[in-house]
């Protein structure tokens, strides 16, 4: 089964058991983004094959510590414009900042950008799997 069918189905089943974070009104529905643990993220990550790792957090501090592959896209940097290194507003993009607070923050701005497919999963404070360093 592809990302495209299998996303749906894991945001509905994570939605559905109370995990989301509403973030707005539009035509009475609910904008939302998910949030999850770090471990349930990697597990959703691994079931999938196209999907974006954004770090919200400085360059500074993205180039002391990072999860390999993920883009820098700093939370303040996140506006109204549109956003270069996301171009697919229908891709899986798991956000992380340091402990959680910029990338709540990060997910509010994407999804009112009109990005569909948000994951935060808190600061890779939090993260115990793999890192690099440098850019």
């Amino acid at each position: 089964m592809n990302m495209r069918k299998t996303l749906p189905l894991m945001l509905s089943a994570i939605l559905l058991a109370g995990c989301s974070a509403p973030v707005g009104e539009s035509g009475g529905a609910a904008e939302t983004y998910v949030q999850t643990t770090a471990e349930e993220a990697v597990e959703m990550m691994q079931s999938q094959q196209d999907y974006v790792i954004l770090d919200v957090r400085t360059p500074e501090e993205y180039a002391e510590k990072h999860i390999p592959g993920a883009i820098n896209v700093p939370n303040e940097t996140i506006g109204k414009e549109k956003i270069a290194e996301l171009p697919d507003k229908d891709q899986a993009i798991f956000v992380y900042c340091r402990s959680g607070n910029r990338s709540k923050q990060a997910c509010e701005k994407l999804v009112a950008l009109g990005y569909t497919n948000v994951i935060e999963f808190g600061g890779i404070n939090s993260w115990t799997g793999e890192t690099v360093s440098g850019k």
